[in-house]
Protein backbone atom coordinates (compact mmCIF):
# COMPACT_ATOMS: atom_id res chain seq x y z
CA UNK A 1 0.00 0.00 0.00
CA UNK A 2 1.12 3.56 -0.67
CA UNK A 3 1.60 6.14 2.09
CA UNK A 4 -1.68 7.71 1.00
CA UNK A 5 -3.59 4.42 1.16
CA UNK A 6 -2.12 3.45 4.53
CA UNK A 7 -2.90 6.78 6.16
CA UNK A 8 -6.35 7.05 4.62
CA UNK A 9 -7.33 3.55 5.75
CA UNK A 10 -6.11 4.23 9.29
CA UNK A 11 -7.94 7.55 9.65
CA UNK A 12 -11.14 6.19 8.11
CA UNK A 13 -11.12 3.31 10.61
CA UNK A 14 -10.54 5.72 13.50
CA UNK A 15 -13.39 7.93 12.32
CA UNK A 16 -15.88 5.06 12.01
CA UNK A 17 -14.85 3.71 15.43
CA UNK A 18 -15.49 7.13 16.96
CA UNK A 19 -18.94 7.49 15.38
CA UNK A 20 -19.99 3.99 16.46
CA UNK A 21 -18.54 4.22 19.99
CA UNK A 22 -21.25 3.55 22.61
CA UNK A 23 -21.77 6.18 25.27
CA UNK A 24 -22.67 5.53 28.87
CA UNK A 25 -23.70 7.47 31.93
CA UNK A 26 -20.80 8.88 33.93
CA UNK A 27 -20.47 7.84 37.57
CA UNK A 28 -21.34 10.95 39.54
CA UNK A 29 -24.97 11.27 40.71
CA UNK A 30 -26.94 14.31 41.86
CA UNK A 31 -30.48 13.13 41.16
CA UNK A 32 -31.10 16.02 38.75
CA UNK A 33 -29.52 14.77 35.53
CA UNK A 34 -27.05 12.20 34.21
CA UNK A 35 -23.92 13.34 32.46
CA UNK A 36 -22.59 11.06 29.73
CA UNK A 37 -19.00 9.89 29.68
CA UNK A 38 -18.02 10.81 26.12
CA UNK A 39 -18.66 14.03 24.21
CA UNK A 40 -21.27 13.67 21.49
CA UNK A 41 -19.36 15.87 19.04
CA UNK A 42 -15.68 16.82 18.79
CA UNK A 43 -13.32 18.08 16.09
CA UNK A 44 -12.60 14.42 15.31
CA UNK A 45 -16.26 13.96 14.31
CA UNK A 46 -15.72 16.26 11.32
CA UNK A 47 -15.87 14.04 8.20
CA UNK A 48 -12.65 13.23 6.38
CA UNK A 49 -14.06 14.80 3.21
CA UNK A 50 -14.13 18.15 5.04
CA UNK A 51 -10.49 17.99 6.04
CA UNK A 52 -8.46 15.96 3.55
CA UNK A 53 -7.88 16.05 -0.17
CA UNK A 54 -8.68 12.44 -1.14
CA UNK A 55 -6.76 12.62 -4.40
CA UNK A 56 -3.42 10.77 -4.03
CA UNK A 57 -2.01 12.78 -6.94
CA UNK A 58 -2.43 16.12 -5.15
CA UNK A 59 -2.11 14.82 -1.58
CA UNK A 60 0.32 11.87 -1.63
CA UNK A 61 1.00 11.97 2.13
CA UNK A 62 -2.71 12.26 3.02
CA UNK A 63 -2.15 15.58 4.81
CA UNK A 64 -4.97 17.49 6.42
CA UNK A 65 -5.61 20.52 4.22
CA UNK A 66 -8.53 22.26 5.94
CA UNK A 67 -8.33 21.36 9.60
CA UNK A 68 -11.12 21.59 12.20
CA UNK A 69 -10.17 23.01 15.58
CA UNK A 70 -13.37 22.55 17.61
CA UNK A 71 -17.02 21.54 17.47
CA UNK A 72 -19.30 23.01 20.14
CA UNK A 73 -22.31 25.23 21.00
CA UNK A 74 -25.04 23.41 19.07
CA UNK A 75 -28.69 24.22 18.62
CA UNK A 76 -30.83 21.10 18.91
CA UNK A 77 -34.05 19.67 17.49
CA UNK A 78 -36.00 16.45 17.90
CA UNK A 79 -37.92 15.72 14.69
CA UNK A 80 -39.67 12.57 13.52
CA UNK A 81 -37.84 10.36 15.99
CA UNK A 82 -34.38 11.68 15.13
CA UNK A 83 -32.03 14.04 16.96
CA UNK A 84 -30.43 16.93 15.10
CA UNK A 85 -27.63 19.20 16.23
CA UNK A 86 -26.71 22.35 14.34
CA UNK A 87 -23.22 22.72 15.70
CA UNK A 88 -20.71 25.52 15.63
CA UNK A 89 -17.70 24.16 13.77
CA UNK A 90 -14.51 26.20 14.05
CA UNK A 91 -11.85 25.65 11.44
CA UNK A 92 -8.13 25.98 12.04
CA UNK A 93 -8.52 29.40 10.42
CA UNK A 94 -10.68 30.49 13.42
CA UNK A 95 -13.75 31.02 11.24
CA UNK A 96 -16.90 29.29 12.44
CA UNK A 97 -19.69 27.79 10.39
CA UNK A 98 -22.78 25.69 11.03
CA UNK A 99 -23.22 22.01 10.24
CA UNK A 100 -26.00 19.51 10.89
CA UNK A 101 -25.25 16.28 12.74
CA UNK A 102 -27.95 13.60 12.94
CA UNK A 103 -28.50 10.50 15.05
CA UNK A 104 -31.20 8.02 16.00
CA UNK A 105 -29.88 8.25 19.56
CA UNK A 106 -29.73 11.38 21.72
CA UNK A 107 -26.39 10.42 23.30
CA UNK A 108 -24.22 8.82 20.58
CA UNK A 109 -23.77 8.09 16.90
CA UNK A 110 -24.01 11.66 15.62
CA UNK A 111 -22.83 11.90 12.04
CA UNK A 112 -22.47 15.17 10.13
CA UNK A 113 -24.22 15.65 6.84
CA UNK A 114 -21.87 15.86 3.84
CA UNK A 115 -22.05 19.64 3.50
CA UNK A 116 -22.08 22.41 6.08
CA UNK A 117 -25.03 24.80 6.24
CA UNK A 118 -24.72 27.28 3.38
CA UNK A 119 -26.23 30.44 4.78
CA UNK A 120 -27.32 33.13 2.32
CA UNK A 121 -24.49 35.68 2.27
CA UNK A 122 -26.57 38.82 2.72
CA UNK A 123 -24.43 40.70 5.25
CA UNK A 124 -21.30 41.96 3.43
CA UNK A 125 -19.57 43.12 6.63
CA UNK A 126 -20.16 39.84 8.45
CA UNK A 127 -16.91 37.98 9.27
CA UNK A 128 -18.05 35.19 11.54
CA UNK A 129 -21.22 33.37 12.60
CA UNK A 130 -21.81 31.09 15.59
CA UNK A 131 -24.02 29.75 18.40
CA UNK A 132 -27.34 29.13 16.65
CA UNK A 133 -30.47 28.58 18.72
CA UNK A 134 -33.18 26.59 16.94
CA UNK A 135 -36.84 27.37 17.58
CA UNK A 136 -39.72 25.32 16.23
CA UNK A 137 -42.20 28.17 16.14
CA UNK A 138 -45.95 27.81 16.13
CA UNK A 139 -46.01 29.66 12.78
CA UNK A 140 -44.65 26.46 11.18
CA UNK A 141 -41.06 27.56 10.56
CA UNK A 142 -37.86 26.44 12.23
CA UNK A 143 -35.91 29.59 13.08
CA UNK A 144 -32.21 29.85 13.73
CA UNK A 145 -31.00 32.86 15.72
CA UNK A 146 -27.23 33.24 15.90
CA UNK A 147 -24.42 35.68 16.51
CA UNK A 148 -23.44 37.66 13.42
CA UNK A 149 -20.02 39.19 14.05
CA UNK A 150 -18.31 41.96 12.13
CA UNK A 151 -15.28 44.19 12.65
CA UNK A 152 -15.80 47.34 14.68
CA UNK A 153 -14.62 50.02 12.27
CA UNK A 154 -15.14 52.87 14.74
CA UNK A 155 -11.90 52.09 16.61
CA UNK A 156 -8.34 51.27 15.55
CA UNK A 157 -8.29 47.85 17.18
CA UNK A 158 -8.18 44.60 15.22
CA UNK A 159 -9.75 42.69 18.14
CA UNK A 160 -12.77 45.02 18.37
CA UNK A 161 -15.98 43.53 17.02
CA UNK A 162 -19.71 44.16 16.77
CA UNK A 163 -22.21 41.40 17.55
CA UNK A 164 -25.74 41.33 16.18
CA UNK A 165 -28.47 38.68 16.16
CA UNK A 166 -28.72 37.05 12.75
CA UNK A 167 -31.95 35.25 11.83
CA UNK A 168 -32.62 32.44 9.35
CA UNK A 169 -35.53 30.09 8.87
CA UNK A 170 -36.02 26.70 7.28
CA UNK A 171 -38.45 23.82 6.94
CA UNK A 172 -35.89 21.04 6.41
CA UNK A 173 -32.49 22.19 7.81
CA UNK A 174 -31.22 22.13 4.22
CA UNK A 175 -32.69 25.23 2.58
CA UNK A 176 -32.29 28.39 4.67
CA UNK A 177 -33.87 31.79 4.15
CA UNK A 178 -31.89 34.67 5.60
CA UNK A 179 -33.91 37.42 7.27
CA UNK A 180 -32.55 40.83 8.32
CA UNK A 181 -30.61 40.99 11.56
CA UNK A 182 -32.63 41.81 14.67
CA UNK A 183 -32.70 45.52 15.50
CA UNK A 184 -33.14 47.01 18.95
CA UNK A 185 -32.03 50.08 20.89
CA UNK A 186 -28.95 48.22 22.09
CA UNK A 187 -25.72 48.80 20.13
CA UNK A 188 -24.89 45.08 20.33
CA UNK A 189 -26.82 41.85 20.91
CA UNK A 190 -25.65 38.33 21.72
CA UNK A 191 -27.31 35.14 22.98
CA UNK A 192 -30.71 35.98 21.53
CA UNK A 193 -33.44 33.31 21.63
CA UNK A 194 -36.80 33.31 19.86
CA UNK A 195 -39.72 32.20 22.03
CA UNK A 196 -41.59 29.26 20.40
CA UNK A 197 -45.07 30.82 20.68
CA UNK A 198 -46.65 34.14 19.82
CA UNK A 199 -47.07 36.52 22.74
CA UNK A 200 -49.92 39.01 22.32
CA UNK A 201 -49.88 38.11 18.63
CA UNK A 202 -46.22 39.07 18.27
CA UNK A 203 -42.88 37.30 17.99
CA UNK A 204 -41.07 37.32 21.34
CA UNK A 205 -37.32 37.41 21.84
CA UNK A 206 -35.10 36.90 24.85
CA UNK A 207 -32.23 39.31 24.31
CA UNK A 208 -29.01 40.35 26.02
CA UNK A 209 -28.41 44.06 25.37
CA UNK A 210 -24.78 45.08 25.72
CA UNK A 211 -22.64 48.13 25.12
CA UNK A 212 -19.52 46.24 24.05
CA UNK A 213 -18.60 42.99 22.29
CA UNK A 214 -17.37 41.38 25.53
CA UNK A 215 -18.64 43.54 28.39
CA UNK A 216 -22.36 44.05 28.88
CA UNK A 217 -21.85 47.54 30.30
CA UNK A 218 -25.28 48.91 31.10
CA UNK A 219 -26.97 45.63 30.10
CA UNK A 220 -28.91 44.38 33.09
CA UNK A 221 -29.32 40.70 32.22
CA UNK A 222 -31.53 38.49 30.07
CA UNK A 223 -34.31 40.66 28.66
CA UNK A 224 -37.60 40.21 26.84
CA UNK A 225 -38.99 42.16 23.91
CA UNK A 226 -41.65 41.84 21.22
CA UNK A 227 -41.46 42.10 17.44
CA UNK A 228 -44.38 42.74 15.09
CA UNK A 229 -42.95 41.21 11.90
CA UNK A 230 -40.24 38.53 11.81
CA UNK A 231 -39.36 39.52 8.21
CA UNK A 232 -38.60 43.05 9.44
CA UNK A 233 -37.36 42.17 12.93
CA UNK A 234 -37.39 45.21 15.17
CA UNK A 235 -37.90 45.04 18.94
CA UNK A 236 -40.91 47.34 19.24
CA UNK A 237 -41.19 47.30 23.03
CA UNK A 238 -38.84 48.15 25.85
CA UNK A 239 -36.49 45.26 26.60
CA UNK A 240 -37.57 44.26 30.10
CA UNK A 241 -35.11 42.39 32.31
CA UNK A 242 -36.29 38.84 33.05
CA UNK A 243 -33.26 37.25 34.72
CA UNK A 244 -31.08 40.02 36.18
CA UNK A 245 -27.39 40.14 36.87
CA UNK A 246 -26.80 40.02 40.62
CA UNK A 247 -23.71 40.86 42.65
CA UNK A 248 -21.68 37.93 44.01
CA UNK A 249 -23.62 35.30 42.12
CA UNK A 250 -22.85 33.29 39.01
CA UNK A 251 -24.41 36.06 36.88
CA UNK A 252 -22.55 39.07 38.24
CA UNK A 253 -20.42 39.67 35.12
CA UNK A 254 -23.05 38.74 32.55
CA UNK A 255 -25.69 36.17 31.68
CA UNK A 256 -27.46 35.08 28.55
CA UNK A 257 -30.30 32.93 27.30
CA UNK A 258 -29.29 29.40 26.30
CA UNK A 259 -31.64 26.73 25.04
CA UNK A 260 -35.11 27.62 23.79
CA UNK A 261 -37.39 27.63 26.87
CA UNK A 262 -39.16 24.36 27.63
CA UNK A 263 -42.91 24.51 28.17
CA UNK A 264 -44.17 22.64 31.24
CA UNK A 265 -47.42 22.58 33.20
CA UNK A 266 -45.89 24.91 35.81
CA UNK A 267 -44.14 27.39 33.57
CA UNK A 268 -41.47 27.97 30.94
CA UNK A 269 -38.16 26.50 32.09
CA UNK A 270 -35.07 28.31 30.84
CA UNK A 271 -31.59 26.76 30.73
CA UNK A 272 -29.22 29.72 30.55
CA UNK A 273 -25.61 30.63 31.22
CA UNK A 274 -24.07 32.90 33.82
CA UNK A 275 -20.60 34.39 34.01
CA UNK A 276 -18.53 35.62 36.93
CA UNK A 277 -14.98 36.87 37.13
CA UNK A 278 -12.33 34.96 39.07
CA UNK A 279 -8.60 35.21 39.64
CA UNK A 280 -8.26 32.68 36.79
CA UNK A 281 -10.50 34.66 34.42
CA UNK A 282 -14.16 34.41 33.45
CA UNK A 283 -16.04 31.27 34.54
CA UNK A 284 -19.11 30.24 32.53
CA UNK A 285 -21.70 27.94 34.09
CA UNK A 286 -25.27 26.89 33.33
CA UNK A 287 -28.22 27.82 35.52
CA UNK A 288 -32.00 27.49 35.40
CA UNK A 289 -34.96 29.77 35.96
CA UNK A 290 -38.67 29.72 35.11
CA UNK A 291 -41.16 32.24 33.76
CA UNK A 292 -44.94 32.33 33.78
CA UNK A 293 -46.83 30.32 31.16
CA UNK A 294 -49.10 33.22 30.25
CA UNK A 295 -46.57 36.00 30.78
CA UNK A 296 -43.17 34.63 29.76
CA UNK A 297 -41.33 37.75 30.88
CA UNK A 298 -42.50 37.23 34.49
CA UNK A 299 -39.91 35.41 36.60
CA UNK A 300 -41.53 32.80 38.87
CA UNK A 301 -38.73 30.45 39.99
CA UNK A 302 -35.01 30.87 40.59
CA UNK A 303 -33.33 27.73 41.94
CA UNK A 304 -30.09 28.60 43.67
CA UNK A 305 -26.69 28.31 42.10
CA UNK A 306 -25.13 26.20 39.40
CA UNK A 307 -27.04 23.65 37.32
CA UNK A 308 -24.09 22.42 35.24
CA UNK A 309 -20.48 23.54 35.68
CA UNK A 310 -17.32 22.39 33.87
CA UNK A 311 -15.80 19.38 35.58
CA UNK A 312 -12.49 17.57 35.07
CA UNK A 313 -11.39 17.54 31.43
CA UNK A 314 -14.33 19.84 30.61
CA UNK A 315 -12.34 22.68 32.20
CA UNK A 316 -9.58 22.32 29.59
CA UNK A 317 -9.81 23.72 26.08
CA UNK A 318 -9.44 26.77 23.90
CA UNK A 319 -11.31 28.93 26.41
CA UNK A 320 -10.85 27.24 29.77
CA UNK A 321 -13.41 26.84 32.55
CA UNK A 322 -16.51 27.22 30.38
CA UNK A 323 -19.85 25.43 30.21
CA UNK A 324 -22.31 26.80 27.66
CA UNK A 325 -25.57 25.60 26.18
CA UNK A 326 -27.75 26.76 23.32
CA UNK A 327 -29.67 23.55 22.68
CA UNK A 328 -31.97 21.12 24.47
CA UNK A 329 -34.68 18.75 23.26
CA UNK A 330 -37.69 16.98 24.75
CA UNK A 331 -38.94 13.74 23.24
CA UNK A 332 -42.38 12.10 23.42
CA UNK A 333 -41.36 10.18 26.57
CA UNK A 334 -40.75 13.40 28.47
CA UNK A 335 -36.98 12.84 28.37
CA UNK A 336 -34.87 15.99 28.20
CA UNK A 337 -31.42 16.07 26.62
CA UNK A 338 -29.29 19.13 27.25
CA UNK A 339 -26.41 19.65 24.86
CA UNK A 340 -23.66 21.67 26.48
CA UNK A 341 -20.19 22.61 25.34
CA UNK A 342 -17.07 22.67 27.45
CA UNK A 343 -14.29 25.21 27.11
CA UNK A 344 -15.25 26.15 23.53
CA UNK A 345 -13.88 22.82 22.35
CA UNK A 346 -16.35 19.89 22.41
CA UNK A 347 -20.06 19.11 22.91
CA UNK A 348 -21.49 16.95 25.71
CA UNK A 349 -24.95 15.77 26.73
CA UNK A 350 -26.77 15.57 30.05
CA UNK A 351 -30.07 13.70 30.37
CA UNK A 352 -33.01 14.37 32.66
CA UNK A 353 -36.81 14.33 32.45
CA UNK A 354 -39.54 16.94 32.47
CA UNK A 355 -40.63 15.75 35.93
CA UNK A 356 -37.11 16.05 37.34
CA UNK A 357 -36.60 19.43 35.72
CA UNK A 358 -39.86 20.73 37.23
CA UNK A 359 -38.91 19.34 40.63
CA UNK A 360 -35.46 20.94 40.49
CA UNK A 361 -36.73 24.29 39.23
CA UNK A 362 -39.65 24.77 41.58
CA UNK A 363 -38.47 22.96 44.74
CA UNK A 364 -34.84 24.05 44.94
CA UNK A 365 -34.62 27.10 47.23
CA UNK A 366 -33.47 30.45 45.87
CA UNK A 367 -30.13 32.03 46.70
CA UNK A 368 -30.47 34.11 49.91
CA UNK A 369 -27.59 36.27 48.57
CA UNK A 370 -25.69 36.60 51.89
CA UNK A 371 -23.33 34.13 53.56
CA UNK A 372 -25.11 34.38 56.90
CA UNK A 373 -28.45 33.63 55.30
CA UNK A 374 -26.96 30.78 53.24
CA UNK A 375 -25.67 29.18 56.45
CA UNK A 376 -29.10 29.59 58.03
CA UNK A 377 -30.71 27.98 54.98
CA UNK A 378 -28.32 25.02 55.07
CA UNK A 379 -28.68 24.55 58.84
CA UNK A 380 -32.46 24.37 58.46
CA UNK A 381 -31.99 21.53 55.95
CA UNK A 382 -29.55 19.75 58.29
CA UNK A 383 -31.91 20.09 61.27
CA UNK A 384 -34.80 18.69 59.23
CA UNK A 385 -32.72 15.73 58.09
CA UNK A 386 -31.44 14.99 61.61
CA UNK A 387 -35.01 14.94 62.91
CA UNK A 388 -35.94 12.46 60.18
CA UNK A 389 -32.91 10.26 60.88
CA UNK A 390 -33.54 10.25 64.65
CA UNK A 391 -37.18 9.24 64.48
Amino acid sequence: MSIFETNYAREKARYEALISRPNKVAGRYNGIYDRYLHPVLTAAHAPLIWRYDLDPETNPYFMERLGVNAVFNAGALYLNGKYYLVARVEGNDRKSFFAVAESDSPTEGFRFWDFPVRLPDTEPDETNVYDMRLTQHEDGWIYGVFCSESKDTTVNDLSAAVAQAGIVRTKDLVNWERLPNLRSKSPQQRNVVLHPEFVDGKYAFYTRPQDDFIQTGSGGGICFGLCEDITDPVICTEEEVVSPRIYHTLTESKNGAGAVPIKTEKGWIHIAHGVRNTAAGLRYVIYVFATDLNDPKKLIATPSGVFIAPRGIERVGDVSNVCFTNGAVVNEKGEVYIYYASSDTRLHVAATTIDKLIDYTFNTPSDPLRSADCVKQRCELIEKNLRLLNK
